[in-house]
C-alpha cells in the first residue's frame, strides 16, 4: 500500500532502514550492498532525503554516515507510517490481547536493522505468559501483516540492537 504513495523502492527501502529504528546508520557503499542497488540509485535518494531535512549526515573518518533526523517536525510522522506498514501496530495489539503480564516487547533481527526481509524475530519479557497463544497468533500475524513471525520468551532483552516497540509503564 505505501508503495503507491513512495513510488520509488529505493526510497521506501532507505525510509523503513532509518525510520523503523532511529538508531540505524549507514554509510554510501554499505547501503547499496544491503540493498543490491547501485551507489548512484542509493546517492540520489539519500542526498533528496537529506536535502529535505529527513536524514542528517554524520562524517566518520573518510566516510559519510546517515541517520534519521529525530528532530524533525515529521519524524514521528514517519515512523508511525513505516512501522503501520512493516505492521508492529498489529503485530503489538494482537501479542498484547491475551499473552498476560507482558513487560516488554521487541524486535530482534533484521527488523531491528531496518531491513524489510519478511521475517519479524520478537523477544518478549513477562510473568505468566501464554506460550500456546504465540503459537496460535504466528499463522494469524502472518497472513495479517504478510511477513513471518518468531516469538522467543525471555527473561531479558539482552541484544543490543533490540528496538523495544513496548514496555509496561511502572
Amino acid at each position: 500500500m505505501l508503495e503507491s504513495l513512495i513510488t520509488s523502492k529505493t526510497r521506501l527501502k532507505l525510509l523503513i532502514k532509518f525510520f523503523s529504528n532511529p538508531k540505524n546508520q549507514g554509510h554510501l557503499r554499505g547501503l547499496a550492498d544491503e540493498f543490491g542497488e547501485s551507489t548512484n540509485a542509493i546517492r540520489k535518494e539519500l542526498n533528496n532525503l537529506s536535502e529535505a531535512g529527513y536524514l542528517l549526515k554524520v562524517a566518520d573518518k573518510n566516510k559519510i554516515d546517515y541517520q534519521a533526523n529525530i528532530h524533525h517536525p515529521f519524524f514521528s510522522n514517519i515512523q508511525d507510517l513505516i512501522r503501520k506498514y512493516l505492521g508492529l501496530d498489529k503485530l503489538l495489539a494482537t501479542v498484547l490481547e491475551r499473552m498476560g503480564k507482558v513487560y516488554q516487547v521487541a524486535l530482534v533481527g533484521d527488523y531491528a536493522r531496518g531491513i524489510d526481509s519478511g521475517i519479524i524475530e520478537v523477544q518478549i519479557t513477562g510473568c505468566d505468559l501464554n506460550e500456546e497463544y504465540l503459537e496460535t497468533i504466528s499463522d494469524k500475524l502472518q497472513n495479517l501483516i504478510h511477513k513471518k513471525v518468531s516469538f522467543k520468551i525471555q527473561q531479558n532483552i539482552t541484544d543490543p540492537e533490540a528496538l523495544l516497540i513496548y514496555q509496561i509503564q511502572d
